[in-house]
């Protein structure tokens, strides 16, 4: 046996976000002796960096021009000074990444969509298409972003097959509450909490998020009424605390900003929540779920794959305020079938989206031992 395959991933950054956490523990997951991993940045290197040294090479990208979406040539540099067997390219660096790796005589070149916003601009459309032509192999993590890879944007459909995302499903056990988290976001032992971890970007909706709450309190008749917890952040903080307040609940909605432990906070859910526009397979739903949280959200992208046959009744319509805000009142107002769909989404990571099932599905592809079409974990 040889030495290990080298596999150099590219990215923007490490910083926050579902993509990059995902990259962090496959990259950590990674059998060694099969696998070399590098990291090359393009902007700078973020909180998924810390502690990756151990199991990655990570470096930055030289400054580049104006000019180098047209002719890499710095990066292309960047990447032949690595010399790997292969480049695995993410969602943001395709065009650019894979035609350096090509002018860098890289054998074999492989891309993963983490998701696709609709509507897509064309010179997007346009540019991964042309991305599409130099890459060997395209990873979807979902089905649905699969077809519109192949509808919309592939020059090779052929080369696409589905990877679903997965998480860590011993890392994310379903625990008991611990008190303290509900004292430091000071809310009563009794008040039910919807929660929800994201970016706070439009793709993902949270504007709707903030309708909804407002329609739920407005028309709460029995009981405590509930809170809504959000950690994460990103360009649309300020407007949406601005809708909050509008709306009058505003003393209601926890912003907390980045959390680093996503699974004590999760201790303090009664359901999860999402309300995007666009989904992959989301890395906070599925933590969620593994968890044993019983999800409520918005029927889009890869989320009614992700929920399967057992949990389909939790979706609610995509960009409707008055339909997630039902779903809520429906998941508060029976605690039974609340803790059966919550042991239901735990057997459905375990099921299907297991990190060690993604990350050897990947191994598989970078030596050429996955054809095309759909692998699920």
């Amino acid at each position: 046996q040889g030495r290990p395959l080298r596999v150099l991933h590219i990215v923007q950054n490490l910083n926050y976000g579902g993509m990059e956490r995902l990259l962090f523990e496959m990259v950590r997951r990674s059998d060694r002796s099969r696998i070399e991993s590098h990291v090359l940045n393009l902007q700078y290197v973020g909180r998924f960096g810390d502690g990756l040294e151990e199991y990655a090479r990570v470096t930055v990208a030289r400054p580049m021009g104006r000019l180098s979406l047209l002719r890499p040539v710095s990066l292309a540099a960047d990447i032949a000074a690595i010399a790997p067997d292969v480049v695995h390219t993410h969602s943001g660096v395709w065009y650019k990444a894979s035609r350096a790796a090509r002018m860098a005589g890289v054998p074999w070149v492989v891309h993963t969509e983490h998701g696709r916003a609709l509507p897509d601009p064309w010179i997007a459309r346009m540019l991964d298409g042309a991305a599409s032509r130099r890459t060997d192999a395209v990873v979807a993590v979902s089905d649905v972003t699969a077809r519109l890879l192949r509808e919309r944007v592939s020059r090779r459909p052929e080369r696409i097959r589905t990877i679903p995302n997965g998480v860590d499903v011993d890392a994310f056990r379903p625990r008991p509450e611990e008190p303290g988290v509900r004292r430091e976001l000071f809310i009563d032992p009794t008040v039910p909490v919807i929660g929800s971890i994201g970016r706070l970007e439009p793709v993902k909706g949270f504007e709707v998020m903030v309708d909804a709450f407002v329609e739920l309190r407005r028309s709460w008749t029995e009981g405590e009424p509930p809170v809504l917890v959000i950690a994460g952040d990103g360009s649309e903080r300020a407007s949406l605390d601005a809708r909050a307040r509008a709306g009058g609940v505003a003393e209601h909605v926890r912003w907390l900003g980045w959390h680093d432990d996503i699974h004590r906070l999760h201790s303090a859910f009664t359901l999860f929540t999402m309300s995007s526009h666009s989904e992959g397979t989301s890395i906070s739903l599925l933590e969620a779920m593994s968890a044993g949280l019983c999800p409520v959200i918005t029927d889009v992208g890869g989320n009614a794959a992700v929920l399967g046959s057992s949990l389909r009744h939790r979706l609610a319509a995509p960009r409707d305020p008055r339909a997630l805000a039902s779903a809520w009142r429906a998941a508060l107002h029976d605690s039974a079938a609340r803790t059966r769909d919550a042991c239901a989404a735990r057997a459905r990571v375990l099921q299907a989206f297991t990190l060690e099932a993604m990350v050897r599905a990947y191994e598989r592809v970078y030596h050429r031992e996955l054809g095309p079409g759909t692998s699920q974990p």
